[in-house]
């Protein structure tokens, strides 16, 4: 037994607000860590004490063991829990804490080492007799001796990182003329998020489910499973959403697959909260994947239906204190769905955001639990994943759970940076999402690229954005007068004055008018169309209106002048009045103007000027928000221009290349 007082909190973000908070509510003292950017972020904030461990960049900072320790030894800290991604699966990492004398809340260092490479797990759980995917786990790293086993394992087949997770380090190979290309992405983006290069390849299973399970073990021998979650809704290999248990899985399935977790958790003498995670194909066989040696973003489904709160387990068996429940106690009752609120850009091939949040008001609601790690007026750096939040809905039946988390992100608002509750709407709306019949083939099948794309705004949609506008205007005008009555105002003699808005709308743009009819009553002409909108209530970011008599809710933002954000039923939309926009407006660029689409670092170089590009041509990779991204021409030229270096960080719309078309 081992009795702690003072638990530091290794990480950030929502998993560090999630992990002090049952700490602080089992009685320990909670010491936060952070970077010089995260000063003011809400998990410091929340706990008892709080050091800084260095600059921005994680491996200054949160992927620093040393400057980790030396908090921990500074704080008092009994003991360390690394909550997810980061160090939380650094064997080095829990062997340090341990000659430190620090308890790790987690399972031993062996343990992490061996599931933590890929290859060796495998081998592992071949020996325990534990079916695996068939692939080629070698130690030969060459791209000659890849080359060689992928062909014999086959094609379509996955190239993956043997250490890490999360989807970096991953490239699906269709055919062997992608493999080199594939070889050189995924050791690249590897080595820069996990620290080694290695590969292992893996037959890809097409249009199977993603099925893990919870195991929970002490150090007295008692091992049980949680029961499974359904991952299957996945984008580059990262789940988006997760639900407790799997719909239209057969009770003998559930049962086999629970029984296998334990059986693999057993044979590593397994300690804490850990995740087995599993592929089921068309037949319902179920194939070993990987073990996950730490808590899941997704653990919060399985608590919401088992009534456990997963990291005061954690903390009591660190402890050394028995489970005290045995498989039979362990009770489920109905369903959980969680969604993963990214800052990221879906009608740009998810590309990861930054920015300022502008305002951040999450829904809540009988059966709602949000995981938050963020407010208004926080930075969205490009130093961290782009995960910023999570919502989890409770029902008794799994439809149930789907309304409530659809009625919560619809009622959400968020402004500032692009986000994806728009697109995580309308996958909960997808009939094969209602039917429970998702693969990991989900998103393929379902998206198309117009889906995906941003929506033109509607003429009423326009109009309510150009009535908010409108009150917004008035109301600043009103502030700076003191001689007229607010109800006078954009009246004269001859009746009321009729104000224009000009939008953009794609390549076209969208002329509209808003005439005052009566308090608070207005009339917006487009063309043809007539709107009439009644402002019920316009206040604190919310407004009620009355559009052609359907009462509806809209949350707005006013961030700039001339710019109105929107949210409607959960879908965003930008609206910039070309009128009132500042004649210093950004000068768009394309063509033979190449910048960067995001704040990140220049990590290769791939031109130099006078080189020939056609469009499509790599000219460089850029790394934000530990994923990699190629920066392609879009036309075909010669490359006049080189306005970047390795290593620099630039900011978004940095101009990186002149290309001249030919």
């Amino acid at each position: 037994m081992k009795v702690f007082k003072n638990i530091l909190v290794a990480n950030r973000g929502e998993i560090a607000v999630r992990v002090i908070r049952s700490a602080k509510a089992l009685g320990y003292r909670c010491i936060a860590v952070y970077s010089e950017i995260d000063a003011r972020a809400p998990h410091v904030k929340m706990a008892d004490d709080a050091i800084l461990i260095g600059p921005a960049p994680a491996r200054e900072s949160y992927l620093k063991i040393g400057g980790i320790l030396k908090a921990a030894k500074e704080t008092s800290a009994d003991a360390i829990h690394p909550g997810y991604g980061f160090l939380s699966e650094n064997a080095t990492f829990a062997r340090a804490c341990e000659n430190e004398g620090l308890v790790f809340i987690g399972p031993t260092a062996d343990v992490i080492e061996s599931m933590g490479d890929k290859a060796v797990a495998k081998r592992l759980m071949t020996e325990a007799g534990v079916r695996c995917i068939p692939g080629c786990h070698s130690e030969n790293q060459s791209n000659e001796d890849l080359l060689k086993a992928a062909d014999e394992v086959g094609y379509p087949l996955i190239v993956k990182a043997a250490n890490g997770g999360g989807g970096r380090g991953m490239r699906l190979v269709e055919k062997s003329e992608q493999m080199t290309d594939a070889l050189e992405g995924a050791r690249s983006e590897a080595n820069n998020a996990f620290g080694s290069d290695a590969l292992i390849l893996e037959k890809a299973i097409t249009h199977a489910r993603h099925v893990e399970v919870q195991v929970l073990a002490d150090t007295h021998g008692n091992i049980i499973h949680l029961g499974e979650r359904n991952c299957s809704v996945q984008r580059r290999y990262q789940k988006i959403v997760e639900e407790a248990p799997c719909p239209l899985i057969s009770q003998s399935l559930r049962a086999q697959i629970g029984a296998t977790a334990v059986k693999a958790a057993r044979s590593i003498k397994y300690r804490g909260a850990g995740t087995v995670e599993f592929l089921i194909d068309g037949s319902d066989d179920f194939y070993f994947l990987e073990m996950n040696t730490r808590l899941q973003v997704e653990h919060a489904v399985t608590e919401m239906i088992t009534d456990l709160d997963l990291v005061a387990l954690q903390i009591k068996v660190a402890e050394g204190h028995s489970l005290r429940l045995k498989q039979e106690d362990i009770a489920f009752n109905g369903h959980a769905i969680e969604a993963r609120l990214y800052a990221e850009d879906p009608a740009q091939d998810f590309l990861p955001a930054t920015g300022d949040i502008g305002l951040w008001r999450p829904s809540t609601g009988d059966g709602i639990r949000i995981d938050s790690g963020i407010r208004t007026g926080l930075e969205i750096s490009t130093f961290y994943d782009p995960m910023l939040a999570k919502f989890i809905a409770w029902g008794e039946s799994r439809e149930t759970a789907r309304r409530r988390l659809l009625k919560a992100l619809k009622e959400t608002t968020f402004f500032g940076t692009p986000n994806n509750i728009r697109f995580l709407i309308e996958v909960l709306e997808k009939e094969t999402f209602i039917k429970g019949k998702m693969t990991t083939a989900f998103l393929s099948e379902e998206f198309d690229d117009s889906d995906l794309a941003e929506p033109t705004p509607t003429p009423c949609r326009a109009a309510i954005a150009a009535v908010i506008q409108f009150l917004i205007e008035r109301q600043k005008a009103f502030d700076n007068s003191l001689n007229v009555s607010s109800n006078l105002m954009n009246w004269s003699n001859g009746g009321p004055l009729t104000t224009r808005y000009v939008y953009n709308s794609g390549e076209n743009e969208m002329n509209l008018t808003v005439t005052p009819d009566c308090q608070g009553c207005y009339v917006v002409r487009h063309g043809e169309v007539e709107v009439y909108i009644e402002v019920i209530k316009c206040a604190d970011n919310t407004a009620l209106l009355s559009i052609n008599g359907t009462r509806q809710i809209v949350f707005y933002s006013a961030p700039h002048e001339g710019v109105l954000e929107l949210s409607i039923d959960g879908r965003g939309l930008q609206f910039r009045n070309l009128i009132a926009l500042p004649t210093s407006a950004e000068t768009m660029v394309g063509g033979g103007r190449v910048v960067a689409p995001m704040h990140g670092a220049l990590l290769t170089i791939f031109v130099k000027p006078g080189d020939q590009v056609k469009n499509g041509t790599r000219l460089a990779v850029l790394e934000a928000m530990k994923m990699q991204h190629d920066i392609l021409a879009v036309i075909d030229g010669t490359v006049e221009e080189v306005l970047g270096t390795i290593g620099e960080q630039v900011t978004a719309n940095k101009l990186l290349f002149e290309i001249k078309a030919t």
